[in-house]
Formats: structure tokens, sequence, C-alpha cells
């Protein structure tokens, strides 16, 4: 079978599924957890070593609260990514919510271009939404690492393009935002920066969930060579299926900073907003394996 004829397979069997009304994709989640949790056990050993060594001082019975709250969060956000494929952006706009928008496009209007630091926490897929909140001639640009299988790839950017985004390539950023510059665009460029860097190119480390851990630097560096202003989205999960992201700048000037500063408040930011509510963070990952 040719790709292109698996792909439209794929995709109008997605786009059909995502349909479902959530109050029932919210049912199906309910059961998927207990699939997930307890029966296929889904990186289990790898999120309570997370959690055990992130939070030291909590009890055992603490820890396991987390993490099925965490499981029973990670298959909502499954569901939820899946009406990525089909939500109007009238219902978008109800159910992701940004505050402190006006900040951020006064930046725009400015001539100047926003960095945007986010991290894996609350529906970072909903956040490609923000186009629907910006004016014309403002763009909303996401950062993305290409996934290996090629059919899931082009799902996932069609789903993240429906309300606007336009999506970088990581190898490809500087490159984009050179010519995004150079033609005069200003934009809101969302990055993922919590992500851990390859082991040859783990410089700088920073204090991160009683971990001593590598930092990707690069959202920085770009950031002070393009002249961006420092930005951070501070998500909250009102309720199921609602959610309130809220911009907050990290500075005005980037570049009076001393280096890995930005990169510091950031981290700082991101661990406050997880230890309020850390079920919501994405735990799966073995993101502290390059701690020392």
């Amino acid at each position: 079978m040719k790709k292109e004829t698996k792909y439209r397979l794929l995709f109008n069997l997605v786009k059909i599924l995502s349909h479902i009304p959530f109050r029932v994709m919210y049912m199906i989640s309910d059961m998927l957890y207990y699939v997930v949790y307890y029966i296929v056990k889904y990186r289990r050993s790898i999120v309570r070593k997370n959690l055990t060594e992130c939070f030291p001082e909590k009890s055992i019975d603490e820890i396991e609260k987390i993490e099925k709250k965490f499981y029973r969060f990670f298959t909502d956000i499954l569901m939820e990514s899946l009406k990525m494929f089909s939500i109007s952006p009238k219902e978008m706009k109800r159910r992701m919510k940004f505050v402190n928008v006006e900040g951020i496009k006064a930046t725009m209007k400015k001539g100047k271009s926003a960095s945007v630091f986010m991290g894996h926490y609350g529906n970072w897929e909903w956040v490609s939404s923000l186009p629907l909140h910006l004016e014309d001639g403002m763009l909303g640009v996401q950062i993305y690492h290409e996934l290996s299988d090629k059919l899931m790839n082009k799902l996932i950017l069609y789903s993240r393009g429906r309300m606007g985004a336009i999506s970088v390539e990581m190898r490809k950023t500087v490159r984009d935002i050179s010519r995004m510059t150079s033609e005069g665009k200003v934009a809101a460029i969302g990055f993922i920066a919590d992500q851990s860097p390859r082991k040859k190119d783990a410089h700088y480390y920073v204090n991160f969930l009683n971990h001593e851990v590598p930092a990707l630097v690069g959202t920085e560096k770009l950031t002070k060579h393009y002249d961006f202003e420092g930005w951070y989205l501070d998500v909250k999960r009102v309720k199921r299926g609602y959610y309130e992201a809220e911009f907050v700048r990290l500075h005005e000037n980037p570049r009076l900073l001393p280096d890995f500063e930005l990169t510091e408040v950031y981290y700082q930011r991101l661990e406050k907003m997880i230890k309020e509510r850390p079920e919501l963070y994405l735990w799966t990952h073995n993101r502290f394996r390059l701690a020392r």
C-alpha cells in the first residue's frame, strides 16, 4: 500500500474518531487509564523513578497518588489531542483561554518578536490555538522535533496547524527564524525548552526538581541574538477539558542579562508550576538520565 493511501486511511479514521463528543471521550479516557496503568503498565518504572527522585520528601503513598493522577491526566491528553482534528475555533477558544494576550501583542506591535518558554505541562498541544487570539500580521510559531514515524508526524503537523500555527522543525529553526526576521515578520515563537540535550551538547547544568540537569540553552541564545523579548507560559488546568495559560514577561531585553540567567529563571518558574500540580507534567520521559 502506498504511503499516501495509508495516510489518507489513517487520517480519515482519526478524523471520524475526533468527532466523538467530549463527554464520551472522557468515558473512554477513564477506561483507557486502567488499561495503560494496570495492564500495560506503560513506562511505570520511569514515572515512579522520576517522581521519587524529584520529590524525596514525599511518602510512597503520596507518590502513588500523584502517579495515578498523572496517568488519568495522560489518557485525557491523548483524547484531547485527538479532538484537535475536528474541534471548531469557537469551541477551542472556550476551552483554551490565554491571559495577558494583550501583553504579548503589545510586544509584536513594537515590531519585536517574542520567545515563549514552555514546558511539557498541561495541554501543550492546545497552545497551538494561540493564533486565534492574535491580530493580522502576527504569527504564532511552534518549534517541534520531527517524529521518526512519518505518518504520525504528518498527522500531528495537520492538527497543530488547524488553528493557524506555523510549525518549524527544530533543525531548521535558525534558517526559518532568520528568514522571518529578514522579512520583517513578528511572531510569538513557542519553545518547549525542558527537553534534555544530547550528551555531547550537555554543557550547562541547572538545578531542577532535586537534580542537576543539562539544559538546552539554544532558546536563550536565539532570543538574545535576534533581540526577542523573553516570555513564559504559565499553564493551569481549570477543570477537565479546560485550560488557562498566562503570558508572563521574563525580560524585555534579554541581551542585558548575564549568560544563562534567562534559562535559570525559566527553570525556576517551570519547577514552581510543576510543584503546584505535579500530575500535569509529562513524567513518562527519562528526562533526568544525564543528571549529575
